[in-house]
Parts: structure tokens; sequence; C-alpha cells
């Protein structure tokens, strides 16, 4: 079975960093478009970043710009998702998501994804 599997979440005071980590289960993903979603409580999912297969292309979404780096390791088939300066509307469940559908056409909607990890929790206190 073909699985992202994500880890490093935690409970963080506002300030703090994290440091989440996916690992792909079953294939690899190093030729594939992955992302970095989350949900907080009441809330649906939305974008947090995106990068292409050789890290030339990233986004952002507006509210993590400057505070968040995604990046890969293709060697370690491993996606990353550096977070600084966290603050607590950072709360939520991290997802981690791979492969662009064929008929994806924008790198930032949940259904652009074919594989999506089980999520990891961060938390921020104030």
């Amino acid at each position: 079975q073909v699985q992202p599997v994500e880890s490093g979440g935690g409970l963080v005071q506002a300030g703090g960093s994290l440091r989440l980590s996916c690992a792909a289960s079953g294939r690899t993903f190093s030729g594939d478009f992955m992302a970095w979603f989350r949900q907080a409580p009441g809330k649906e999912r939305e974008f947090v970043a995106a990068i292409n297969w050789n890290s030339v292309s990233t986004t952002y979404a507006d509210s993590v710009k400057g505070r968040f780096t995604i990046s890969r390791d293709n060697a370690e088939n491993t996606l990353y998702l550096q977070m600084n300066s966290l603050k607590p509307e950072g709360t939520a469940v991290y997802y981690c998501a791979a492969r662009l559908m064929m008929s994806a056409t924008t790198t930032t909607t949940i259904n652009s994804y074919r594989y999506w990890g089980q999520g990891t929790q961060v938390t921020v206190s104030s």
C-alpha cells in the first residue's frame, strides 16, 4: 500500500520551531510534486506549501511565507517542513500529500494530490 508517513509533530511554545518529516512507504515519490496541508479543529484542510520534484519550484500559503520552509531529499525519499516562529493559529494536524493527479490544474488544492499520509499533530501553546 502506498502511503506517505508523517513524523515530527508535537507541542511547542509560540515562537518556537519544529521540523516535520514525511517518508514514503511502498514507492518512491522522487519524481513527483509533494506538499504539506494542515487542518485545524473545526476548519477545512488548507494548503501550506508545495515543492516540485527537483526543488526548483516552491509555493507557500501567505500565512506561512517567511516562516516555513519546504524541502526534500530524493535520495532518502523524504519531504520536510521546517516551521519557525510558530503561532498558536498553527495548531493543526499536518498532512503530507504526494503526486499530482492527471486532472490537477494547481498544486495548492486538496483534490490535486493522489496520496495522503495520516497526519501528525502540531500544537502551539501561547
